[in-house]
């Protein structure tokens, strides 16, 4: 299975930089308004998710994709049903759009989200051209340049045994406390750097420069 691509509702502060996360082989699903985000860029979606009351029926009859419409009266937003559409596919990697900004409960439910356990073994990311955001459960990998802003955050607890490699300030065998703000504002020092952990769940957010 290809990567999936999912489009949220949420805010795209560079077009151009978005368009170029996506790959021709991708399999794309939109979660209800994120539909305007695909076909802005031109894009053909796959299938389309969510209780639809956010995107237009032109929309709809122009991006001509499979519907799959749920009741307003739901318990998950729209993202996490068409994320739960996405593990049905069994792929190993997905891409998360349009997740971030805007509304600050949707941005934070929207990395609840990644915490997911059913997610531990894919590389699944949000992430909008300009910055992107994913957990590090053992070992990950940032791609990027150097000067880069890379914040390392704790998630649920306390993270022990972090090491860094090619980031200006390193952390050896360390751990990040959620009360403490140590791991906020690091920099790539080239195009690529690494982080791995011991125990716990780190949330790594890398801004582009």
């Amino acid at each position: 299975m290809p990567r999936i691509v999912i489009f949220a509702n949420g805010e795209l502060p560079n077009i151009e930089k978005a368009r170029a996360l996506v790959q021709t082989d991708d399999y794309i699903i939109c979660a209800d308004g994120g539909t305007r985000h695909a076909l802005a860029l031109g894009l053909k979606p796959n299938l389309i998710v969510g209780d639809l009351d956010s995107v237009m029926d032109v929309e709809l009859k122009i991006a001509s994709a499979k519907i799959v419409q749920y009741p307003r009266n739901k318990n998950e937003t729209d993202l996490e049903l068409a994320l739960n559409h996405a593990l049905v596919k069994k792929t190993s990697s997905i891409l998360i759009i349009g997740a971030l900004g805007g509304r600050l409960d949707q941005t934070l439910g929207n990395i609840s989200l990644l915490s997911d356990p059913r997610l531990s073994t894919l590389d699944c990311r949000l992430d909008d051209g300009a910055e992107e955001v994913f957990f590090c459960r053992g070992r990950s990998r940032i791609e990027g340049g150097r000067g880069d802003i890379v914040s390392l955050i704790p998630w649920n607890g306390a993270v022990k045994g972090i090491r860094t490699h090619g980031l200006r300030w390193p952390l050896n065998n360390e751990s990040l406390d959620p009360d403490k703000t140590r791991g906020i504002s690091n920099e790539m020092l080239d195009a690529a750097a690494e982080v791995s952990i011991e125990t716990g769940l780190l949330l790594i957010n890398h801004r582009r420069l």
